[in-house]
């Protein structure tokens, strides 16, 4: 596309998006898509259909679809400009990178739960599971293989609500999954890295002040997804960068990797803590004054999933599904949902999600670069 039709493009492109207000890149509900009729898919080596996603936004159920972004998503200019000190910032770079005068989007939303759990499987490679529980909303799941950077794949809540009614299945999909890439709330890369957000209800929230470049929540997943093959390597970046968080949200980070070490990651009094732990709810975990801060129920779930850990030294994919689904919300009589469940294969790359706490239907994917993928 060249010449007249790029710039009709571009100045569709801006007067859909000026006028667009998309509340929540992490809450509520409003993007609809065809539902693709003929879904791409291949076998993986235990016979499940392992999807294939391509450039355009699949539909696989209400409420989740899945899109694959290759080429330059522009991360690694947002880093060499310093990074972003908060959301607005991050929408700002995305409006440049894109050749926009704005970019009407804003990230916002409520309040959310969520699990995580590392467990050993049967064959000795790592595992780690991840629910993120919230209200019904829209889930995309994004592959991703970047110019610089390790390929991964990971899951945003990326609700568009339009306050003029335009309907906003017209901006490119392309852009869609680019502006999702911003915004990832989980993920693994081909390394074997997995991380993971869960909320922290409190009145506190990070924000570091010091010479190091910005970073927020949701771009510090993409850092890295995109840079870090191991914990260490995933601190030892955290550590180069001011962390903001995203809509003012206390959380904590969930990170595993392929050795089997997992940690959270905390920041209290504005300064970052690590603690070794398998399993990952709502509550402070970090020693200290803050020590157990959060919700009742988070503390039930962290304690049924210690219990399960306790139980077996090696979980299969089924006993890991269980796991998430002993913990998922339905179980606790609120009116959110676990919107989706996750296992990740961190040696193999495969990936199981679970939408909606139906654990009878899995939708099975490889992360780009492992071996699931035909990968080394």
């Amino acid at each position: 596309m060249k010449g007249v039709e790029i710039l009709k493009l571009k100045k569709f492109i801006r007067m859909l998006l000026s006028v667009l207000t998309v509340t929540s890149l992490l809450s509520g509900c409003g993007r609809n898509h065809t539902e693709n009729q003929h879904t791409d898919s291949t076998a993986d080596r235990e016979g499940t259909e392992m999807l294939m996603p391509g450039e355009d936004i699949m539909k696989l159920a209400p409420g989740l679809s899945v899109v694959n972004f290759e080429g330059n998503d522009g991360f690694e200019q947002f880093l060499e400009q310093g990074g972003a000190s908060s959301d607005e910032e991050v929408i700002e770079f995305l409006a440049g990178h894109l050749g926009e005068d704005t970019l009407g989007i804003l990230f916002g939303g409520n309040p959310f739960g969520c699990s995580t759990l590392a467990a050993t499987g049967e064959d000795g490679a790592p595992m780690f599971g991840r629910n993120f529980d919230w209200q019904a909303c829209e889930a995309l799941i994004v592959a991703s293989t970047p110019e610089n950077g390790y390929a991964s794949i990971s899951t945003v809540n990326f609700d568009f609500l339009s306050g003029t009614g335009i309907p906003v299945n017209k901006l490119p999909d392309h852009i869609q999954a680019l502006v999702s890439l911003y915004a990832p709330l989980d993920g693994m890369n081909e390394k074997g890295l997995a991380v993971a957000v869960n909320m922290i209800q409190d009145s506190g929230t990070i924000e570091q002040n010091t010479d190091r470049p910005d970073i927020t929540t949701t771009t510090a997943v993409r850092l890295l997804l995109d840079q870090a093959d191991s914990v260490d390597e995933a601190l030892k970046l955290l550590g180069q960068y001011d962390l903001h968080a995203s809509m003012g949200m206390m959380v904590h980070f969930a990170i595993a990797d392929r050795s089997g070490r997992s940690v959270a990651v905390e920041y209290v009094d504005h300064k970052m803590n690590v603690t070794e732990t398998p399993v990952v709810t709502n509550f402070y975990l970090a020693e200290g004054e803050k020590q157990g801060v959060g919700t009742e129920q988070s503390h039930k779930r962290f304690e049924i999933l210690c219990g399960l850990l306790n139980e077996k030294e090696t979980f299969s994919p089924e006993d890991m599904r269980d796991a998430l689904s002993s913990v998922s919300k339905g179980n606790f009589g609120e009116f959110e949902s676990t919107e989706w469940s996750i296992v990740y294969h961190q040696e193999s790359g495969r990936v199981q999600y679970y939408h909606r706490e139906n654990y009878d239907n899995v939708y099975t994917l490889a992360c780009p670069g492992t071996p699931a993928a035909g990968g080394n």
